[in-house]
């Protein structure tokens, strides 16, 4: 889901977005790509829940899911906004990870401000 509007005199994209765990992870990146070409250089923030672990997110470890969603944020000059937390957003009885994800782009980094961690 993806919802535009105005913040200020600036447009902002929104986008909820859930990558199946089922599914290879290649499908979700090319709807991000795709709304980052539909955005034209707008803010956008992307709320994500990846199924994917990277240590650049302050996980314990790295999948390849969270490899390429790395390569992804990194050749698109993606942020993710969210700081080294003790609290996880998934566990199970055999594992706990930080698989939700709040990505920004330039544009929207100057719109975003006090950002904290609610969860």
């Amino acid at each position: 889901m993806v919802l535009e509007t105005k913040f200020g005199n600036s447009t902002l994209l929104i986008a909820s977005m859930y990558f199946d765990i089922n599914r290879q992870i290649d499908y979700d990146l090319q709807k991000m790509q795709a709304i980052i070409i539909h955005a034209n250089a707008v803010g956008i923030i992307f709320a994500v829940d990846s199924n994917a672990r990277s240590t650049a997110r302050h996980d314990v470890l790295t999948n390849k899911r969270g490899k390429e969603m790395e390569e992804l944020l990194i050749s698109r000059q993606l942020y993710i906004a969210k700081e080294e937390s003790c609290r996880t957003r998934f566990w199970t009885s055999c594992d706990t990870s930080k698989i939700d994800l709040t990505i920004l782009n330039n544009q929207a980094i100057g719109l975003i401000s006090g950002w904290q961690n609610t969860i």
